[in-house]
Formats: C-alpha cells, sequence, structure tokens
C-alpha cells in the first residue's frame, strides 16, 4: 500500500517509451497561439494581460540590465504553473514533483545569474561572502557559511518546489483512499472526509500557483542582486 502512493510519482512508460517528454511538452500545447490581429479573442487577451502584468510587478524592483531576464522568467513561471495545474487532475504526471527536473531549471538559472554578478561588478559579488565589520578571527569561518549558503540556493530551490508539490499529492491520495474505505461504514464521516478532501483540492491549486510563482520570485531577487 505504501509504494503505490509513491507510484504516482514514477516516469509514466507506455510500451517501454518514457512520456516525460509528453508530459513537459503538453502544457505549451494547451496555451492559446497570440496572433497578429488587432482583435483578439477573450482568451488570448487574458493571457496576453496576464503575462505583461506578471512581468511588471516581477521586474519592478530590478535594474534595467535586468529587464533582459523578462522573457525567460516570464515563460517559465507559465510552464512551471501550467505543469503544477495539469499535475492536478486525475490520470496525469506531474514532471515537478521530480527533484532532477526542478533542479534543472534551478542550477543553470541560478548559476547565470552568479557569473553576471561576478562579470560586471565582481568587487561587489565577493563583498556578499564577507560583511561589512567582521572582526579578523571570524573572517576564514565567514566567508566558508556564505560560500555554503550561496550553494544552497539552488537545491533549495528544487526541493521547496518538490516537496510541497509532493506533500500534497501524497496528502490528497491519503484522505481519498480513506474516505472510500469508510464510505460503506461510516457513510457521515466518508461525507465529511470528502468536505475536507475538497478544501484540501482546493488548496492544493493555491499551493501549484504559489509555488511556480515563489520560485520565480527568488530567481529574481537572485539576479536582482548580481545586476
Amino acid at each position: 500500500m505504501m509504494l503505490s502512493f509513491f507510484d504516482q510519482f514514477s516516469s509514466p512508460f507506455f510500451m517501454g517509451i518514457p512520456l516525460m517528454a509528453l508530459a513537459l511538452v503538453l502544457p505549451w500545447i494547451l496555451f492559446p497561439t497570440p496572433s497578429s490581429h488587432w482583435l483578439n479573442n477573450r482568451l488570448t487577451t487574458l493571457q496576453s494581460w496576464f503575462v505583461s502584468s506578471f512581468a511588471r510587478q516581477l521586474l519592478m524592483p530590478v535594474n534595467q540590465p535586468g529587464h533582459k531576464w523578462a522573457l525567460i522568467l516570464t515563460a517559465l513561471m507559465v510552464f512551471l504553473l501550467g505543469l503544477n495545474l495539469l499535475g492536478l487532475l486525475p490520470y496525469t504526471f506531474t514532471p515537478t514533483t521530480q527533484l532532477s527536473i526542478n533542479l534543472g531549471f534551478a542550477v543553470p538559472l541560478w548559476l547565470a545569474t552568479v557569473l553576471i554578478g561576478f562579470r560586471y561588478q565582481p568587487n561587489f559579488s565577493l563583498a556578499h561572502l564577507l560583511p561589512e565589520g567582521t572582526p579578523l578571527l571570524l573572517i576564514p569561518v565567514l566567508i566558508i557559511i556564505e560560500t555554503i549558503s550561496l550553494m544552497i540556493r539552488p537545491l533549495a530551490l528544487g526541493v521547496r518546489l518538490t516537496a510541497n508539490l509532493t506533500a500534497g499529492h501524497l496528502l490528497i491520495q491519503l484522505i481519498s483512499t480513506g474516505m472510500f474505505v469508510l464510505l460503506p461504514l461510516q457513510p457521515t464521516v466518508a461525507i465529511l472526509t470528502g468536505i475536507l478532501l475538497l478544501m484540501l483540492s482546493m488548496l492544493e491549486i493555491a499551493v501549484a500557483v504559489i509555488q511556480a510563482y515563489v520560485f520565480i520570485l527568488l530567481l529574481s531577487l537572485y539576479l536582482q542582486e548580481n545586476v
């Protein structure tokens, strides 16, 4: 039983063919394609408004050189949002529950922000490793601690997204299994459990949206430190 709970997080296969690539491509197929017409439909207009509002809010505190990242950060936000929400549907697979996928997003982008900082303002970037006014005896220790905290950032990005989505999916499956077990034995308790499951599903939708936003927000903060 415990192994079956974690089977939902294993990469799906069909006739020996891994479906991970299909799960990653599917969100882009569902998004409406912007057109060159002056008058668009409501869905395309809503999508354009959401993307422009999100990009404006995200990059408002970032300096002008960091605005070049608007396209990649907005596209990654929409992509993660699509993956997280599609994973809540029945008989689907959530790629963002895989730590390898999340680290594949986090590590290159974090490393790019660090390299940009060392390229354009190396003194300011190195100054983050040693706070001003540090006693002489604590300098080696603080440099090691700050370097480790810098290296942990991409791991924290990936683990946060993976842990939140995995915990939500497991909790939904546990409560739904308990509801089906209690239904023939205690219908009243099963109905109350179903109401709890509905509320948890609504909470999980909010978690899917918030975690995608937090992932991009932290990347923008790392970018702000280095531009």
